[in-house]
């Protein structure tokens, strides 16, 4: 019984943890990609693209340097609250004999829908949900971070 106290705890922590590293993750992934491949943004443009995707380009533009840390809170903020949520929920779909990485797959996929009809519904100036590519890309980079995040939660949710 005292295991079930502490799994609230522990689901949360470990959520968490596993949100930045994987917010980590879909960074790397944006700057080979993204940056190196695509040559979608500059290097330092990564930090910033939350604030343009929540508040529009011109709310990120004029907000000049300050959009680099509100970027970088509202990117990690919103990795770990996903995170939280998945270790919340992986504990059910283990006992369903699902395995993290096929969990994170699909995960993925939600994700990238939900936040993106967010993005849509939050501002008229986003990328262009319709085109293959924006979508292609936008679930991919949202693969590279559900599973590691989802792996990292299922070796710290024991429940």
């Amino acid at each position: 019984m005292r295991s079930m106290d502490k799994s609230p705890l522990v689901s949360l922590r470990a959520g968490a943890v596993a949100g930045c590293v994987g917010g980590a993750c879909i960074w790397v992934y944006e700057a080979l990609v993204w940056v190196g491949v695509q040559h979608l943004m500059p290097l330092i443009g990564i930090p910033r693209n939350a604030v343009g995707l929540v508040f529009g380009r011109a709310i990120q533009n004029g907000l000049g340097y300050v959009s680099y840390p509100l970027g970088t809170a509202i990117h990690f903020g919103f990795a770990m609250l996903w995170g939280v949520v998945f270790a919340f929920i992986w504990p059910r779909l283990r006992r369903r004999g699902i395995e993290a990485t096929f969990a994170a797959l699909v995960y993925a996929v939600l994700l990238w829908a939900i936040m993106h009809a967010a993005i849509a519904l939050a501002t008229n100036d986003h990328p262009n949900y319709l085109d293959p590519n924006i979508v292609i890309g936008g679930v991919m980079s949202h693969l590279f971070y559900t599973v590691p995040m989802a792996l990292l939660v299922k070796a710290g949710v024991r429940n």
